[in-house]
């Protein structure tokens, strides 16, 4: 099995909603019509209502109610708009995967994009770039497990999907891991390189031939969002504390993390996002 036979299965790969394909080509447009967008996502009942669910809940503290999508644009921005609805157009992608626990995997994604836009916010860093990519950092362990699921249960039974070195055991087994599956999917949808190239970087910071800060700030956020996930504290000081990758991105990285909100306040009221 190689990356190209897990994407050279049309039938197995992702429908992307229009709207959701939409906000992808506006990463590379700097004309977009906020109008055209506001258009899109209205036309969709259920997304909209669920925009507007998001858009009021407690994770942005907005002084008045939000009640049209247009009002969405403006008071969030387009950008944060853009990441809501990619983050439930592509959990929409990949609902009916099987061989995995969706609510947990997209918690953990959720939890890991919220911690490392935190973190990035406060090392001066493109935050709106880092929640993206951290939302979506997970498709390529999804994209496995659709389009080579015999091949893949033996290294979920061997290392659960979500264990700080999963990637590793791929790359031992498969020849690559599930950061590159994620890439190329992003490369094959036309998202901007930056993102693709951080993504792939994302299960090992230090091993590329750039280092990119947004790909540390989301391999940050994985620690925060596993410990999280098994309720167990997350604590710099303890031995699976990637502190290499903390100083690499920077000397205030390690002590930031430190001031870290408890994550699932950061991400209070974002869960139906991906639901």
């Amino acid at each position: 099995m190689d990356i190209k036979s897990l994407l050279d299965q049309p039938h197995k790969l992702p429908t992307v909603p229009a709207v959701v394909q939409k906000l992808i080509a506006s990463f590379s447009d700097e004309d977009v019509s906020f109008t055209v967008i506001a258009e899109q996502i209205s036309a969709d009942p259920a997304l909209t209502a669920k925009l507007l669910r998001l858009a009021n809940s407690a994770y942005f503290h907005l002084s008045r109610s939000i009640g049209t999508v247009d009002e969405a644009l403006q008071m969030l921005g387009f950008v944060m708009v853009r990441n809501l609805v990619l983050g439930n157009g592509m959990s929409a992608a990949f609902r009916n995967t099987k061989g995995m626990d969706l609510k947990q995997f997209w918690l953990y994604n959720l939890y890991t994009a919220s911690s490392a836009r935190w973190l990035a916010g406060k090392l001066a860093l493109n935050a709106d770039l880092v929640f993206t990519v951290g939302l979506m950092h997970g498709l390529g362990q999804l994209q496995m497990h659709v389009a080579a699921p015999q091949e893949v249960q033996p290294l979920d039974k061997a290392v659960p999907v979500l264990d700080a070195g999963r990637a590793a055991h791929e790359k031992a087994t498969l020849g690559f891991h599930n950061g590159e599956v994620a890439a190329e999917l992003a490369k094959m949808w036309n998202f901007p390189q930056p993102i693709v190239e951080a993504l792939r970087c994302v299960p090992d910071p230090l091993a590329a031939k750039e280092f990119l800060p947004a790909a540390a700030c989301v391999h940050l956020g994985t620690w925060v969002a596993r410990h999280a996930i098994a309720r167990t504290s997350a604590s710099t000081g303890d031995a699976s504390f990637p502190a290499e990758i903390a100083r690499k991105l920077g000397a205030n990285a390690e002590l930031t993390l430190q001031e870290l909100p408890p994550v699932h306040e950061l991400a209070a009221g974002l869960e139906d996002m991906l639901a």
